[in-house]
């Protein structure tokens, strides 16, 4: 297999061998590939009755635009913002007409880009939104397409970046196979697929999206599913307390494996910890039912409490406090999704909203930003 990048949205594309153009699945953009000179026919040999008339005849029409292999010089890239690109990766599951059906999960995609575009000046070309509403069955959040869109979110990740992931969906837990999980659990997101695909695991995450951030990036993820608290595996949970009170719990592992990013910056937002259940409310919107983390989030945003990143965890946290959860479809379901994998019992509906970082910070100093 040779390794070529997509002509369109740069991402690493495999290209069987003998074929001349690949469709990414991603941007759906088809990269032609120029044929190696060393694969061509020779020329024809050299004669004087050719040459004596080579000025009667044109040379052909030059080839406009080839895509080159990732082994020469790249296409020329889209024009940078200043202080770097802004990606987002946004996944809504509804798991319609089964039986761990959610209601609210692609309202909360929905909200989330128009917050990113409309609040945070994110390109809609540079947002990839993965929901069962999507034609494009590329677009469609399977195991392979949620993998696939993690790639792209860090493909060709720069200085000044910034990258968003969002999830709304499922969440679970399975045994810890590795060692590297102090409760014995690793946390899990649920595919739409995940009955017959099986789920992606917090050690996976953390190897895609955490890993390779390099120095001057950032990864924001927002997190609204059960037991999401340490979703992305990265070494440092805040832990406050009812009075706004803080400090950051070490979940670096025993066996030392490098839970961190490659001098990047990684903070994730989760809906709950990870023995919690997150819930679906109506109560919070009159409109329609959503991810009550997710509201809650992009309400601490609206109603300016987003100064630092303590202040939008307190109010994200006051909000799930002070709210009816009327509609508990996520959470039960994923108990007795956690029940049936891991031979566990029922889990407290409590939820609260969790802060998680790859390095340890002061939360009411830092700014936050997206």
């Amino acid at each position: 297999m040779l390794l070529v990048n997509c002509s369109n949205c740069h991402a690493p594309l495999q290209l069987p061998p003998s074929a001349t153009a690949i469709r990414c699945a991603l941007c759906h953009a088809v990269t032609r590939i120029a044929p190696d000179p060393r694969s061509l026919p020779p020329p024809p040999p050299y004669s004087s009755s050719s040459h004596h008339h080579h000025h009667n005849h044109r040379p052909p029409p030059p080839t406009h635009n080839p895509s080159p292999s990732s082994y020469r010089a790249p296409p020329p890239a889209p024009p940078r913002r200043a202080g770097g690109r802004k990606k987002a990766v946004i996944c809504g599951i509804t798991y319609k007409h089964s039986r761990y059906e959610l209601k609210g999960c692609i309202n909360d995609a929905k909200c989330m880009k128009y917050l990113l575009i409309n609040r945070f000046k994110f390109l809609d070309s540079d947002i990839l939104m993965l929901t069962e509403e999507e034609r494009d069955p590329y677009r469609i959040p399977t195991k392979h397409n949620i993998r696939m869109a993690m790639a792209w979110l860090v493909a060709g990740c720069k200085a000044g970046d910034s990258l968003v992931f969002h999830y709304s969906g499922h969440g679970s837990q399975q045994r810890d196979r590795d060692g590297d999980e102090a409760d014995g659990f690793d946390e899990t997101l649920c595919p739409v697929d995940f009955v017959t695909s099986g789920m992606i695991v917090d050690d996976e995450i953390n190897d895609t999206i955490v890993r390779p951030l390099p120095r001057g990036a950032k990864l924001t993820a927002i997190i609204d599913a059960c037991h999401s608290g340490t979703m992305l595996d990265i070494p440092f949970l805040c832990r406050m307390n009812r009075s706004g009170q803080y400090v950051w719990e070490d979940h670096r592992p025993r066996s030392g494996r490098w839970k961190g990013t490659s001098g990047g910056e990684a903070i994730s937002f989760s809906g709950c910890d990870d023995n919690q259940t997150s819930a679906d409310t109506s109560a919070l919107s009159k409109v329609t039912s959503t991810g009550a983390m997710t509201y809650c989030f992009i309400q601490a945003i609206e109603k300016g409490h987003a100064s630092t990143y303590g202040s939008m965890l307190n109010a994200m946290r006051d909000a799930i406090r002070n709210t009816s959860k009327t509609d508990l479809g996520g959470g039960v379901v994923t108990s007795l999704l956690t029940m049936l994998l891991t031979g566990g019992s029922s889990t407290s509906l409590k939820q609260e909203p969790q802060l998680s970082a790859n390095e340890p910070f002061d939360i009411y100093a830092r700014p936050f930003s997206l």
